[in-house]
């Protein structure tokens, strides 16, 4: 997909990847963008940020009534919608002993987000019989998260669902975008409260979100099922795929350095 005269939405765009990926979106010529974010001033400075082609609206993307809101109301002031990129996402920092509370919280903004999301827009991309959905997982759903279960669990279901909707809807008109980056220089990963910050230990691979954004407009272009903005995370998943047993002890020993740095 070009991005030229395309009406774009992107959740978690407050700041980050999301606000990257507007500000690309925008800057390839996109008719217009809506950026959605939990905290209605932060999206709307925002939006502002980036010009007329800017719609700041805030909502929950755990809420699906919310969600469905967000794509009518963009819709009535941009136009049927042609890319929904699905980017909002937490971390916990915790392990299996983390409260079922935080469980459910990260399910349903990591994976029921998305459901919520392909639910709003397909049935007008299907009557249309074009659209795009580009839903952020993660590297840690092609390969595992240090130090956080729930992230780990809930972006491999991000990934099997991108999966999922690309079998289903290929033939349809509808093409599929799973986005997993490694580690990029954002609050998650720069050990904000409440996130994972296990990758802090190893950040020499650490890349920009403007070094994201370039990837996804790449992949968009081409129409790639898996963007990968560190380019190694397909050598790591073909050894996880070669040799499982190798590569779980290979992480294990990444487990004990990050254990021995702390």
């Amino acid at each position: 997909m070009e991005l030229k005269d395309r009406v774009v939405v992107v959740t978690g765009a407050a700041k980050g990847i999301g606000f990257a990926l507007a500000e690309r979106f925008v800057a390839e010529g996109a008719r217009g963008v809506a950026l959605v974010d939990l905290v209605a001033a932060d999206v709307e400075a925002a939006a502002d940020r980036l010009g007329p082609a800017a719609l700041g609206l805030a909502a929950d993307v755990s809420d699906e009534a919310a969600v469905a809101d967000v794509v009518a109301r963009a819709s009535e002031a941009l136009g049927p919608i042609d890319l929904f990129a699905s980017n909002a996402g937490i971390g916990t920092g915790a392990g299996i002993e983390a409260s079922n509370e935080a469980w459910q919280q990260i399910w349903d903004v990591n994976v029921m987000a998305h459901v919520y999301a392909a639910r709003a827009v397909l049935p007008s991309m299907l009557e249309r019989g074009e659209g795009y959905l580009l839903n952020t997982a993660s590297a840690a759903g092609l390969l595992s998260q240090i130090d956080d279960a729930p992230y780990s669990v809930t972006k491999h279901a991000a990934v099997a669902l991108a999966e999922w909707l690309a079998i289903t809807y290929g033939d349809q008109g509808i093409t599929v975008s799973c986005l997993c980056p490694q580690g990029v220089r954002t609050d998650m990963l720069m050990g904000a409260e409440g996130t994972t910050g296990a990758d802090t230990v190893i950040a020499q691979g650490v890349i920009e979100p403007e070094d994201v954004a370039a990837a996804v407009v790449a992949g968009l272009a081409d129409g790639r099922f898996l963007i990968l903005p560190h380019p190694e995370v397909a050598t790591y998943l073909q050894r996880k795929a070669t040799d499982p047993d190798r590569w779980l002890a290979g992480m294990r020993r990444l487990q004990q350095r990050i254990i021995a740095s702390q």
